[in-house]
Parts: C-alpha cells; structure tokens; sequence
C-alpha cells in the first residue's frame, strides 16, 4: 500500500506493509463450589459403594455482554458401584448437575468473540443412602477473549532514507473448529457378547498435527476400554481394550510452504454406543469423537523498515509511533519418562487382572530458566481392576505423580512469552503382584516461544523550509576519514548530499565503508 504525504510543495511516497498479529483481548478466572444431592433413578439399582467416579464438565452456553462474559453448562458424572451385598452385583449410573456463572471482564462487548474453559481440581461423590448421592465439586472456570489487529509498518520511500532488516511473525490464520471421527471396532471372537457397558475409556495417544494442502490434519491414536456385563448365565464381567487410529481434519485455507502453525486440542465428547453386528449379535463398538482445536498458523518474513529520512528540499521531521514486532524464538517439543511403583493400599481389594488404566497431565507451574523453561505438574493415574474376591469383583485406585521437565530454549531470552502444553503420550499399568502395580507413563511438553520488540516506526512525516544560513555556513567541500561502523547514508545525511553523489565523486562500486578510508564530500543544496 503506497500512502503519499504533501506538506507545503513536498511529496512523500509512503510504502506501507500490513503485519496481521493477535493478543489477548480480556481474561477471567473464577472457582466455583458444585454441591448437590443426586436421586438415583428407579431403573438403577440399589448403591451399597461407590468404586469409582468420573467428571466432565460440558458448555451449553459461552456469550459476551456488557463487561462480563456469560458461562451456562453442566457437570457430567458417571459413577461404577456395587449394587449387592451378597452377590457382589455392579451397577453404573450417570447424571448431570447443571451451573451458570458470571464472570466480570472490563471492557468486553457484547459483540466480542469470547471462549471458555474449565478445569475440575476435585470431585467427591458419597453415598448418602442406597437411592442417594452427594456430588461435591470445585471447578475452575476461565473465559477470554482475542482480537486481531493489523500493525501498519512503513518499509520503504522513494529517496533519501535509511532501512534495517528485522525478521517478523505475520499471522495467517486464527481459527477455532471442532474436529468429528466417527470409528468402529468389532469385539474379537474370544469375547463374549454386550449386555450393557458399566464403565467405558477413550483417551488420546500421540497425537501429532501437520498442515497438508490447506487442511490441518490430526494424527495418533484413540485408547478404548470397557467393562461390561456380557451375556453369559448370572452377572459375569468382561472387559476388552483396543487402539483405533486418530484421522480427523480441520480446514485453515493455508497453501503455503514453510509455515509454523499450533493447534490446541480440547475434547469436547467422546460417546460410545454398543450396535449388533451381521447376526444381530451386540459387538460392534461405535466411537463418536469431537475435538475443540485453536489452530494458529504463521510466516516467517523479512521485512525492510523505514528507520529514518531527509530531503534536500526541505527540513523533514519524521513522526514515530511505537508498534510491537513479533518473532518465534522456538518451537519445540520435549519428553518427560516416568517409572512409578504403586503400593495398594490395605483397605483396597487385591488385583486379579488389570482391566484399564486411564490418566491425566496437569501442569501446574512454570518458570523461566537462562537456558529454557522449568515445567512442574502432576499425573493422575486411575486403574481399574479385577479383584480376586466374588462380594467385590471390581476395585479401583488412584495415585497422583509428580513431574518436573527443562524443555531447552536456545537464546533464551528473560522477555519471551512462552506457550505450553502438556499432554500424555504414553501410560501403561504392569501388576508385579496382588498388591503392586509398575507404572510408566512419558508425558509430552509442547513449547512455542516468542519474543516481542517494541520498534519505533515513521507514521509520517513534518515538513518546513531549510535553514539556509546554515546551510550556507556550511563548508562545500569536505575530507573525511571513515571510522568503524560509519556508513554512506549517515554522512550524506549530516553532510546534506546523497549517497550517490558521494558514489560519483568518489568513483566507488560498493556502499560499504570500512575504517580508515578516505571520502571526499561535495555539499549539495536543492
């Protein structure tokens, strides 16, 4: 874009580049308490214990208004127990205790695009009779807002300026999309048939994203795992695990090479339903998954801004506006392995067999090193087992693990704003006995850098008539002798001439000046 700027009878031939960026517009975070009662419905059976539970959060409602944002949805729980004392029946129910919060964010508008999140520190479900249930849970919810803003940046001018090279981040996409995988997996042979699923797992291994003819595509696999009660005489218990590969897609519209994108990836559902197969038999396993990902995708580019300029014509004055210039540091990625011994405890029932083992990464702490970043946070592991005793044939137990990890930045720098996330890619639960079970989990760091300089760039410029008294005191001809880090541009400048006259007159093929040389100049006066 070329803006031409006229002050008195001077014409000033702007070229402008556009860089796209986005920042943070607002944010909020707020803890809320969920306690409520819970009725089992008439179609469940009894409660005697609770064996396990688990706890989704889902969003129904997310809006912006007037200096708040707006979060509507529910708590979703499922809860595996024990449904006899004698027999040792179990039994699943699920249900859902709803919310809605306000969260205060100065400044939001109504037509402000804005997104939630939230993270569940604790659930607690109780019995409180044998058709009653306690749901205690402390959710931290967080809402925020981006908006995208187009930096002008002044690159170049017809004549008399002076540039320096910088490398910048120009942002092509910003985009928020659901990705949907629909898959299917059939019960081998050795498995007995689906009466009803008490408990079901699907979790997300070794995911990998790459940005493939305008598409971002999703890679790695989906862990399944259920326990059910099958159709075999009296209440027996099965259980089957399988891998089903991740192959999902999101449209960004990039074509270009050499870019540097990020996805973030929240689920949003992942559902599975029982179907029968050719022989009406229930042993097709149908898996529906929907991924909430924040895809952002850059380039690289060199840019030549405009960092001063004079005119023989006039006095010119350059005006300056701060303007931020963005530049990825690094983008990388590092491992951290875990070997953990779990040590049931004595009011836990023995393991049999291990049916499931399901985990979570939280990350709870980050901090700034010389030389990268220091991530800490937690694994949760939850197993659930097959028990050696026929009153209790299911158990389940829990552990939290500590981790620490230094994913290494090059040029480290104390001004870099860091992105990270972390994410499992690999758990497995190994029973060295009755009581004790290995665990071995690597947990991936994603780490995207940037480094953000504040960089004074000519808006326009003022002009008003030369001093010619100056000028002419001015002597028209001068020797001068280079020293380190002179350069043509500068001298003309103090020396009202151009760089070329200096050329001319000097006979010189190369702008650069190296310590010592000699240069005649010759005053110019327009």
């Amino acid at each position: 874009m070329v803006t031409k700027i006229r002050n008195g009878g001077l014409f000033l031939e702007f070229q402008k580049i556009k860089l796209h960026r986005s920042e943070k517009n607002r944010a909020a975070v707020t803890q809320i308490t969920l306690d409520d009662d819970y009725n089992v419905p008439d179609y469940r059976q009894d409660i005697v214990k609770v064996i396990k539970e688990r706890g989704e959060l889902r969003f129904d409602e997310v809006k912006a208004m007037e200096g708040a944002a707006w979060i509507k949805g529910s708590l979703v729980f499922k809860v595996l127990y024990r449904s006899d004392k004698q027999e040792g029946k179990i039994s699943c129910l699920r249900g859902e205790i709803p919310f809605q919060e306000r969260l205060n964010m100065d400044g939001l508008s109504e037509y402000d695009a804005v997104h939630a999140t939230g993270d569940m520190e604790d659930l607690t479900i109780g019995v409180i009779n044998s058709r009653k249930l306690n749901v205690r849970a402390v959710i931290v919810l967080t809402a925020s807002s981006e908006k995208e803003v187009d930096e002008e940046l002044t690159c170049e001018l017809s004549d008399g300026s002076s540039y320096v090279e910088k490398e910048a981040l120009k942002l092509l996409v910003v985009r928020r999309d659901i990705c949907r995988q629909k898959s299917e997996a059939v019960l081998p042979s050795s498995k007995p048939n689906i009466r009803e699923i008490l408990w079901q797992s699907m979790q997300l291994r070794n995911v990998e994203s790459r940005l493939v003819e305008g598409k971002i595509r999703l890679s790695g696999e989906i862990l399944v795992s259920i326990l059910y009660n099958d159709e075999e005489e009296g209440e027996h218990l099965s259980w089957y695990e399988t891998t089903v590969p991740l192959d999902a897609q999101a449209e960004c519209g990039v074509m270009e090479d050499d870019c540097i994108w990020q996805v973030q990836m929240v689920p949003l559902t992942m559902e599975l339903e029982v179907k029968p197969d050719y022989d009406g038999e229930e042993r097709i396993l149908v898996m529906e998954l929907a991924l909430d990902t924040h895809i952002r995708i850059w380039k690289e580019e060199k840019i030549r801004l405009l960092t001063d300029l004079y005119s023989l014509q006039k006095e010119v004055k350059p005006v300056f506006r701060e303007c931020p210039l963005e530049r990825l540091l690094v983008k990388n990625a590092a491992k951290c392995r875990m070997t953990e011994q779990m040590e049931l405890k004595e009011d836990k029932e023995k393991v049999l067999q291990i049916c499931s083992c399901e985990g979570k990464v939280l990350l709870e702490r980050q901090e700034i090193k010389p030389d990268g970043v220091l991530a800490e946070g937690t694994v949760e592991v939850n197993i659930l087992y097959i028990t050696p005793d026929d009153h209790m044939p299911v158990g389940a137990v829990q552990e939290i693990y500590p981790f620490s990890q230094l994913v290494e930045i090059p040029e480290m720098s104390a001004q870099a704003k860091v992105e990270l996330d972390a994410s499992l890619e690999q758990l497995s639960a190994v029973m060295l006995d009755q009581e004790h079970v290995e665990i071995r989990a690597a947990v991936r760091l994603d780490l995207i850098a940037f480094v953000q300089e504040v960089i004074q760039n000519i808006e326009e410029a003022t002009e008003s008539e030369p001093d010619l008294e100056m000028l002419r005191n001015r002597p028209g001809l001068v020797g001068y002798i280079a020293k380190a880090g002179d350069d043509l541009w500068t001298i003309a400048k103090e020396n009202h001439t151009t760089i070329q006259n200096i050329m001319e007159t000097n006979h010189r093929k190369s702008e650069v000046l190296l310590a010592g040389e000699k240069v005649l100049i010759v005053k110019q006066v327009g």
